[in-house]
C-alpha cells in the first residue's frame, strides 16, 4: 500500500477517503471501504443522535478499518458531532466557514478534524482554525460544490501555502487520478461518484445504471435541485434536470429518511436511494466529471485495490 501524511495521520493504509453522500453511504459501503484500507466515511445529515450512535455502534462492530463522519455546516447539529466525535477516528464539515470552537470541541472528545473547502482561502482559514487535514474540493465533483476552480490549480495553490495534509476531491475515479494527485504532493484522494455504483452503494439500481451509461460531458454544474437547500450549487446529470423540468406535481416519490418515511418533492436535494419510490430518474442524481469511468457494479475492496496497485504501478514507472 501506498504511505502518505493521510495515511499515517489516521492508521489506513490506502490513501483514499470515501465520499460520504447521504442515501448512497450506506453503513455496508462505509465498513467495505474501510475494511479495504481506506477512509469509511459516513453522512450524518438529517440523522437523530440517537439513530447515529447505533450506527456507529453497529460500524464499530462490523469493522476494524478506519471509519469518520461527514457533518454539513447547514444541517449541524451539534448533539450529534458529540456523539460521532466519541465514537469514529475522523470528524469532517463541509460548506461553512471553518469554526475554531467547533474544531476545538471535537479535538478534545478524541478525534481528529477535516474540513473540505473550495478555495485556498477558506482552506487557509480552515488551518488557522486548528483542523488536522483539508480537502480541496475541485468544480468537477459531483453532489454539493463549494468553490469556483477546477482541481489542479485550486490543489496547486493549497500544496504551495498549506502545512497539513491536503486531500484532492472532484473527478477522482483512476489510478492515475491518484498517481498524479500523490505525484503533485497530496496526501490522498475522496471518491464519490465511483463509490455510488459500487456493489455495497445504498443508490437506486436506475441511479446506478444512470452512472454506468453517462459521461463526463452529461453532467452539470448548476442550482436545479435546491429544495431544502438553497443558493448551493451541485453536479448532476443533465437528464435529471430535463426529467424533473417535464413533470408538473409537486411531489414525485417517497424514501426512507431514519425511521420515517418521506415525500419526495420535485427539485428536492435528495437523491434517490434503493428503497425510494416513484419518478427516480427526476430525482437528483448527483455525478462528477469522473463519471465516465463507472463502467460497472464493482465490489468496494476491488474498486480500492485497482486504483492503489494502479497508482503503485505508475509512480514506480512500471505503467504508462
Amino acid at each position: 500500500m501506498i504511505e502518505t501524511r493521510l495515511t499515517r495521520l489516521l492508521e489506513v493504509a490506502a490513501p483514499i477517503q470515501l465520499a460520504a453522500m447521504p442515501g448512497v453511504s450506506t453503513p455496508s459501503l462505509v465498513s467495505a471501504v474501510a475494511d479495504a484500507g481506506g477512509v469509511g466515511m459516513l453522512p450524518a445529515t438529517l440523522m437523530s443522535p440517537g439513530a447515529l450512535e447505533r450506527t456507529l455502534d453497529d460500524l464499530v462492530q462490523s469493522t476494524s478499518g478506519t471509519i469518520g463522519v461527514n457533518f454539513l455546516i447547514p444541517f449541524l447539529d451539534r448533539e450529534c458531532v458529540e456523539v460521532a466525535a466519541g465514537k469514529s477516528k475522523l470528524i469532517e464539515f463541509f460548506y461553512g466557514e471553518p469554526d475554531p470552537e467547533l474544531i476545538s470541541r471535537v479535538h478534545s472528545l478524541g478525534a481528529r478534524v477535516s474540513w473540505q473547502v473550495g478555495s485556498l482561502a477558506e482552506g487557509v482559514a480552515a488551518e488557522r482554525a486548528g483542523s488536522d487535514l483539508v480537502v480541496a474540493q475541485g468544480t468537477e465533483a459531483g453532489g454539493h460544490v463549494r468553490g469556483r476552480t477546477s482541481l489542479f490549480p485550486l490543489l496547486s495553490q493549497m500544496l504551495e501555502t498549506l502545512r497539513v495534509p491536503v486531500v484532492a476531491a472532484g473527478g477522482i475515479a483512476t489510478a492515475r487520478d491518484l498517481a498524479a494527485v500523490l505525484a503533485c504532493g497530496g496526501s490522498g484522494v475522496r471518491i464519490g461518484t465511483r463509490f455510488a455504483a459500487a456493489a455495497e452503494s445504498g443508490a437506486h439500481p436506475s441511479y446506478v445504471r444512470a452512472l454506468i451509461d453517462a459521461t463526463a460531458e452529461d453532467t452539470c454544474l448548476g442550482e436545479a435541485f435546491s429544495v431544502m437547500w438553497p443558493n448551493a450549487p451541485h453536479r448532476v446529470l443533465r437528464s435529471a434536470i430535463t426529467a424533473a423540468e417535464a413533470l408538473s406535481e409537486d411531489v414525485i416519490g417517497e424514501t426512507r429518511v431514519g425511521d420515517q418515511v418521506v415525500p419526495v418533492q420535485r427539485f428536492s436535494v435528495i437523491c434517490p436511494s434503493a428503497d425510494t419510490t416513484g419518478r427516480v430518474e427526476a430525482m437528483a442524481l448527483y455525478a462528477g466529471e469522473s463519471v465516465g469511468n463507472v463502467r460497472s457494479v464493482q465490489r468496494a475492496a476491488d474498486i480500492v485495490s485497482e486504483l492503489v496497485s494502479g497508482a503503485e504501478d505508475l509512480l514506480d514507472g512500471t505503467a504508462v
